[in-house]
């Protein structure tokens, strides 16, 4: 636990040296104020609850998370530095799991700062703040399984850009996979269990399930799975990679 610690204070440190870290919190902050009261059309609705600010966060993390984790492996393949971290006392998947947490963390600060909006909709009525929190847990999850797939694709190369378009790439798949026009392409060719297991995978279904209070375990396995998976395969790049 010890060297997991070291990469992770390495890694968090790391955001806050360039200006970039406060760049990306005050971009998501911003969106988020946006998308919930503009584009949610928050005041027109007469409701005082978040939905309209959770219903956007596939949307916002499809962008804004591969551009935070694009750097995670690229930058230290690009830079040569890899091979310094790998002769450290500290195994692959100790460093890969090490980056991700640093990262997962300074997103979930992202997150933490938009707590204004849970005050704004307090004051001006009384929302049901379980389900609020069920969202923010919700969110945080489904942050977590973009960044494990955004940290994977990193590994693949040395170029920042192209781990952005993969990582957003992938992540779309997994939004897209439960929309009705993708079903109705698998459904005209393939077996009904195909199909089924396309929508299982769908981050849209399993984040909305949870924002709206319901907390299930398959959810929450669903994340938690996709990230032990992404994390694993990240491991085994890093480690056919390392001679490169």
């Amino acid at each position: 636990m010890s060297q997991i610690a070291s990469i992770f204070k390495r890694e968090f440190m790391g955001y806050f040296a360039t200006p970039i870290a406060y760049v990306f919190l005050a971009i998501f902050v911003f969106l988020s104020g946006i998308f919930t009261f503009y584009m949610g059309s928050f005041f027109d609705r007469g409701q005082a609850d978040l939905n309209p600010f959770f219903q956007f966060h596939p949307w916002l993390y499809l962008f804004l998370i591969p551009a935070l984790a694009m750097r995670l492996w690229a930058e230290e393949r690009r830079g040569g530095t890899i091979e310094l971290l790998l002769t450290l006392p500290v195994t692959i998947p100790q460093a890969v799991l090490g980056k991700f947490l640093a990262a997962w963390a300074f997103s979930g600060i992202a997150l933490l700062l938009t707590f204004p909006l849970w005050i704004t909709v307090n004051y001006l009525g009384d929302p049901d703040n379980g389900v609020i929190l069920a969202g923010y847990i919700g969110s945080l999850l489904m942050a977590g399984a973009f960044l494990a797939i955004g940290s994977c694709m990193s590994s693949l190369t040395r170029n920042q850009v192209i781990a952005f378009v993969l990582s957003a790439v992938v992540c779309l798949g997994f939004v897209l996979s439960g929309f009705p026009m993708v079903l109705e392409f698998f459904g005209a060719w393939a077996p009904s269990f195909l199909v089924q297991a396309v929508s299982s995978f769908s981050f849209l279904s399993h984040f909305t399930a949870i924002s709206e209070g319901v907390i299930e375990l398959r959810d929450i396995v669903f994340f938690i799975s996709l990230i032990v998976f992404w994390l694993f395969v990240n491991a085994v790049v890093i480690d056919l990679k390392k001679a490169d």
